[in-house]
């Protein structure tokens, strides 16, 4: 069974064609820049096959015309995979936003679209644009092909009314759906079921906190396989500092700061989500790199914006611990997860109550995309780096759902 999974953002289009037979990668890449010019030298094409690299440029006015692009490089192009679009059996989304409706991967029909396009209110950035992947798809291989959408809050509704509810008029909730829905979702379950296959134990026999930490952040709880309590809110801004996101923050100071500068929502939204988080600390960059070479130069603002950080998930890690009345394994994934060997390090430092003890040499030495165990296997708390793969997930679930059709 052959599966490409399609993420689609406002302007952009990742795409990757899987053999379910072994789960192997026949090719991926990207479209960027959907519907935006092309400056002089910028490729905004991306193909990836057998670890080659290739790029050119090509305007694409829509999400269609980038659809039809990715059936070209897949069946006709220079570096095709495949010999027909045919040879596709299903096509795996993912989609932000599923709310309290959808709690499991689904098969998209005209009901999920609407309900998908109805929830895109709670994630307007997201739902909007992996809705126009589907109806490109939808356009260019029209009803034949199985199409299959898989939230990433779907995994976090297995948290109890106690840790998704918010402390404000339960109205809101009811009359708009204000709680805590988690997101993230298929990198965690991921990470979560990957290091229960390492340490060798049932999930349902573990306490796990999945630490999913790049330039959007979030730690998650899972008790025997399922998420008690997540960071993320509302909306991908609540939890603790990312890139460019504040985390969470006293509310009077939206209100206060509002006032102050007579600042309109969308206004306050964009200082929140966009000028915020590391970037606004460290006056620096939102990209870790930046902010480890500043460190290392003694720049005191990306020192105080890494210690922040650390110190902010460090908490995040010792509630989940206390929520599950203790913790069998931690795990390090995201871009940051897997390459901030300082931010690992300073994190696991403040965990000794827990009995956790690093080994730094391996910390330092394990590169993007390894797996490495930073503890011993007679630890009581292990702590491990494992590289996710949110594709794989979609290309699960999708193919368990045409399976069964």
């Amino acid at each position: 069974m052959k599966i490409l999974v399609i993420n689609c953002g406002s302007s952009s289009l990742k795409y990757q064609l899987m053999d379910m037979e072994n789960e192997s990668v026949l090719c991926k890449g990207a479209i960027e820049r959907i519907g935006l010019e092309i400056k002089g030298g910028e490729e905004n094409v991306i193909i990836k096959v057998n670890d080659e690299r290739f790029t050119y440029d090509k305007e694409l006015p829509t999400h269609t015309d980038a659809f039809n692009e990715v059936k070209f490089i897949l069946s006709e192009g220079e570096h095709k995979v495949i010999d027909s679009f045919d040879e596709i059996d299903a096509i795996g989304h993912r989609f932000v936003q599923g709310g309290d409706k959808y709690t499991k991967s689904v098969l998209i029909d005209a009901e999920v679209e609407r309900v998908v396009e109805e929830l895109s209110p709670l994630a307007p950035l997201h739902n909007p644009a992996n809705l126009q992947g589907y109806r490109a798809c939808r356009d260019v291989v029209g009803e034949s092909v199985p199409q299959v959408a898989v939230f990433d809050t779907a995994f976090h509704s297995t948290m109890p009314a106690k840790a998704y509810m918010y402390a404000v008029p339960y109205e809101y909730y009811e009359k708009y759906g204000v709680r805590r829905y988690g997101f993230h979702g298929t990198s965690h379950k991921f990470v979560s079921h990957r290091v229960a296959d390492r340490i060798g134990k049932d999930i349902k026999e573990l306490k796990i906190i999945t630490c999913h930490l790049g330039n959007g952040s979030s730690i998650a709880a899972v008790k025997n396989g399922k998420v008690i309590d997540t960071s993320m809110g509302f909306t991908p801004l609540d939890g603790f500092m990312m890139g460019t996101r504040s985390g969470g923050v006293d509310p009077s100071v939206v209100t206060f700061i509002m006032k102050k500068l007579g600042l309109t929502p969308d206004d306050m939204d964009a200082v929140l989500n966009k000028k915020s988080g590391v970037n606004a600390i460290s006056g620096v960059s939102s990209d870790d790199r930046d902010i480890c070479a500043a460190q290392a130069r003694g720049n005191s603002r990306a020192i105080l914006a890494h210690e922040m950080q650390a110190y902010e998930i460090a908490k995040y890690i010792g509630s989940y611990a206390a929520a599950m009345n203790g913790v069998d394994a931690i795990v390090f994934t995201g871009g940051i997860g897997e390459n901030g060997v300082w931010l690992r390090s300073k994190i696991c430092s403040y965990l000794g109550y827990l009995g956790v003890e690093i080994n730094e040499n391996i910390n330092e030495k394990t590169q993007k995309g390894a797996e490495a165990e930073l503890t011993e296997p007679s630890d009581k708390v292990r702590v491990f780096i494992l590289a996710t793969d949110e594709e794989l997930t979609i290309a699960r679930d999708t193919a368990e759902i045409v399976a069964a059709l």
